[in-house]
């Protein structure tokens, strides 16, 4: 996606700071800005825009506005670039487990925009890429746990050895069109209905 094309909504009450933001991101050649003032009903607002990326500037954030904003970065799935005047340990560490991608500290000048922008949609793109290879592996992890409950199904049901049970489940996957692990996840079920394993 190119910088013409990215869609980006700018989250900053004041005024004076979000058009800071805005000339950094359209010197940036980001032609897609949206700029909202008001932090009550921005859940609503992210759902009508359906922005790219989140650039949220919180001049003097209390508690409750930085647990509003993770509680948004949490729900929305997308790259998050924040800015604050101030920070502790705490918010730093709220800010990482809400998944905002880039939290900068009293940083807020127009020509680093740009690069903020950019790390917060890189590692929003690693971090997104992690989270699916993780999911993948849980669910080869758990595909193989089933294979391996069924063949042992079939190994003490039919007296098949390990590679002969494990045959089986492959032809019968050929035979339907599906994979191992459904045929496999069949065979459990039906030998659970039937007072087995």
């Amino acid at each position: 996606m190119t910088a013409k094309q990215l869609s980006i909504l700018v989250i900053d009450e004041n005024t004076i700071r979000a058009s800071i933001i805005e000339a950094g991101l359209r010197e940036a050649g980001h032609e897609q800005v949206t700029l909202v003032h008001d932090v009550h009903a921005i859940a609503r607002r992210v759902s009508e825009v359906q922005p790219d990326v989140i650039v949220i500037d919180l001049e003097n954030p209390n508690r409750d506005m930085l647990e509003n904003m993770f509680n948004l970065s949490r729900a929305v799935k997308r790259p998050i670039a924040m800015f604050v005047d101030r920070s502790d340990q705490a918010a730093i560490e709220a800010a990482v487990d809400a998944g905002v991608s880039a939290y900068v500290v009293d940083g807020l000048r127009q020509e680093r925009v740009k690069p903020i922008l950019d790390m917060a949609i890189s590692r929003f793109n690693a971090f997104s890429r992690m989270e699916r290879e993780l999911e993948d592996a849980r669910n080869e992890l758990e595909s193989r746990k089933i294979v391996e409950k069924a063949k042992g199904i079939l190994m003490r049901s039919k007296g098949l050895s390990e590679d002969e049970a494990y045959q089986r489940l492959r032809r019968a996957a050929m035979d339907q069109n599906r994979k191992i692990s459904e045929i496999a996840q069949s065979l459990i079920t039906a030998s659970e209905l039937l007072g087995g394993a």
